[in-house]
């Protein structure tokens, strides 16, 4: 039996494990953490989320996201949608920070109409363990902003998309991916089922 839908609003989470294979929606929390702080395998929608890296132990690299799905036919992966992902002043200049990493071999995150800021390194990505999942995972920026979101030096993995229409983005919005107007109404949580162009 599946378990049921979540929605959470207002909340402060000091990094988050995400359960499998059930659908999420978080809007308007403040998401902490050093590496690896928004973790594990479900199908999931961060909507207007303050996202920040906090310093970690010397010479640690804060990733942000480590999504874990492990087959390609996993309706699972990682959304994050109007948030704003910076850090805490002490990270700025002294913690390499990524958007991800791919946990397991079909990683699946993206980031869409959210500011980024200078804290994120230029190549965005990090690899997990030399070329593991390079190949198999799906990793899509679209519609980002802030000067942390140039696209110019992101990696060039095989897996790593930039979506250059709004049909591609479409398929990670709370509509489409977590298929949030059939439940979210229910629970009283706002959302935006869509995109905002």
């Amino acid at each position: 039996m599946a378990a049921p839908p979540t929605a959470l609003r207002h909340s402060g989470l000091p990094g988050h494990i995400i359960r499998p294979l059930q659908r999420q929606f978080y809007r308007e929390c403040i998401i902490t953490g050093t590496v690896d702080f928004i973790f594990g395998d479900g199908a999931v929608v961060f909507q207007n989320c303050q996202i920040q890296a906090r310093k970690g132990l010397p010479n640690q690299k804060n990733t942000i996201t480590a999504q874990g799905r492990k087959e390609p036919v996993e309706n699972t992966g990682f959304s994050i949608q109007f948030c704003n992902i910076s850090v805490e002043p002490d990270v700025l200049n002294s913690t390499q920070t990524y958007l991800g990493r791919p946990w397991k071999l079909y990683s699946r995150t993206v980031i869409m109409q959210s500011y980024i800021s200078n804290a994120v390194r230029p190549e965005g990505w990090l690899e997990w363990n030399g070329d593991f999942a390079l190949n198999t995972l799906f990793y899509g920026e679209y519609m980002n902003y802030g000067p942390g979101s140039g696209l110019g030096a992101r990696v060039k993995w095989p897996g790593y998309h930039v979506f250059n229409s709004s049909a591609e983005a479409n398929n990670f919005t709370v509509s489409q991916f977590i298929i949030g107007n059939t439940w979210l109404p229910s629970t009283g949580v706002r959302y935006t089922a869509g995109l905002v162009v």
